[in-house]
C-alpha cells in the first residue's frame, strides 16, 4: 500500500465534502482522465482510506434536538472492565461516539436525544447501568458551532 500522494488527498478531499460526485466531475475537478480517476478511486477504496458513505441527517427534524457529551470515570480500570463497558456501550443505539481518554476520566460519550427529560432516562436506565460506571459528568450542548468538518487534507 503506497501513501496517498497529493492528487489522492485532492480526491479524498472533494470525497469527503461531497460523496455523490460523478466520476466525471471528479475528474474535471482533479485534472484527470475519467478513467484515471476510477482507477485512483477504487484503489484508494480497496486500500481503505474510504471508510464509508452516508447522509448526513438533521437531528433537529428528527426529534433529536439535545447533543450531549458525557464523562464516564469507571470504578476500575482494568482490562475486565475496559471490555465489558465498551462491549455494553456498542449495544447502546443512543451512544453516536464513545472515546477511551487518558486524563481526570476514563471514557467521553457523545449521544443524541429528544430533549432533557429523554436524556434523564437515558442516563439513569442505559449509562449509569453501564458495567462499571462510578460517576458521570454531563455537559449538555447549548450551540453547535462546527459539527461536520473534513479532515484537514491540504
Amino acid at each position: 500500500m503506497q501513501p496517498p500522494d497529493q492528487i489522492d488527498r485532492r480526491i479524498l478531499d472533494i470525497l469527503q465534502r461531497d460523496g455523490r460526485i460523478t466520476n466525471l466531475d471528479l475528474s474535471d475537478r482533479i485534472g484527470l482522465s475519467p478513467t484515471a480517476t476510477s482507477d485512483r478511486l477504487r484503489r484508494l477504496l480497496k486500500e481503505g482510506f474510504v471508510s464509508g458513505f452516508a447522509a448526513r441527517l438533521d437531528p433537529q427534524k428528527l426529534g433529536l434536538g439535545l447533543l450531549v457529551f458525557v464523562e464516564v470515570l469507571l470504578d476500575k480500570t482494568t482490562p475486565d472492565v475496559f471490555t465489558k463497558f465498551a462491549e455494553a456501550v456498542n449495544r447502546a443505539p443512543e451512544v453516536l461516539e464513545c472515546h477511551m481518554v487518558a486524563g481526570g476520566f476514563d471514557y467521553l460519550v457523545k449521544t443524541r436525544v429528544k430533549d432533557m427529560p429523554a436524556y434523564r432516562s437515558f442516563l439513569g436506565e442505559v449509562l449509569l447501568s453501564l458495567p462499571g460506571v462510578r460517576e458521570t459528568r454531563t455537559y449538555a450542548v447549548m450551540e453547535e458551532v462546527k459539527n461536520d468538518g473534513p479532515l484537514p487534507l491540504r
